[in-house]
């Protein structure tokens, strides 16, 4: 049985890792290289690195910051933000990336998942989605891009089964809705996604503690959970939380 996994999510703003309410409102929460040092020694099974501004600016990612955080990071790292072709996937794994993470690239241009999958590997590539409430969608649920700012009029459910059929190997799936609000997981939007693919989903946007976590898994399916704010301002740590996780019967690396 596989382990589930607890990821810790750097958001990265000017070279700063940040973290507010719906990708609004940023607060400084640290130095991302010391940050990635720190969780690796602490239990964290994999380290998310997502430059939120990249997209927005109209850039690439920010290769020497990602360079040595891979480098004082002893665990898978994954990266997004601002990729848009083959090179970007090229330069992100010979910085140190294990995944390349893509989100608006690949709405608007679909094709990237497939040429991404075929070059490196579906193990290399993370289809990330940020979702709304819409009742007009069929699964009650749409995509949007630029960090939540631009909605697609797009079926998560269509989307997501589109995205694995295309070759990604991973979802990461966020709730804007609830992102940094600290009051749970989406996990009616979890589960839709869990239950209709056949790929490992990681539950985002909410987690405020452990019991979050633990829901996710239970109740919603996911193969890992991601957090920002709780790890980040030393509301919990990975520890407390894999405890509380084990002790509800999950799975996890201790």
């Amino acid at each position: 049985m596989l382990s589930t996994r607890v990821i810790p999510c750097l958001d990265v703003h000017n070279g700063r890792t940040v973290k507010g309410i719906n990708f609004l409102n940023l607060q400084d929460a640290g130095d991302p290289v010391e940050q990635a040092k720190l969780y690796s020694e602490v239990g964290a099974d994999e380290i998310c690195f997502l430059d939120i501004s990249a997209t927005n600016e109209q850039r690439k990612a920010m290769f020497d910051v990602i360079s040595k955080t891979a480098e004082t990071s002893l665990v898978p790292l994954t990266v997004g933000g601002g990729v848009n072709s083959l090179d970007d996937f090229r330069n992100l794994l010979n910085s140190g990336a294990d995944k390349v993470s893509i989100n608006s690239s690949a709405v608007y241009n679909s094709t990237l998942i497939n040429e991404a999958s075929f070059k490196f590997g579906n193990q290399c590539v993370v289809l990330a989605i940020d979702a709304i409430k819409n009742f007009k969608m069929p699964s009650g649920y749409e995509v949007t891009t630029h960090g939540g700012r631009k909605k697609t009029q797009i079926d998560v459910l269509k989307w997501a089964d589109q995205g694995v059929k295309s070759g990604a190997g991973e979802i990461l799936l966020t709730s804007m809705t609830t992102d940094g609000t600290k009051s749970g997981y989406n996990l009616e939007l979890t589960k839709l996604i869990t239950d209709n693919v056949d790929v490992p989903v990681i539950a985002s946007g909410g987690a405020g503690k452990p019991e979050h976590m633990i829901d996710a898994v239970l109740k919603s399916g996911a193969s890992a959970v991601l957090a920002a704010s709780i790890f980040h301002f030393g509301i919990y740590s990975i520890a407390e939380v894999k405890k509380e996780m084990s002790n509800n019967g999950i799975n996890v690396r201790v």
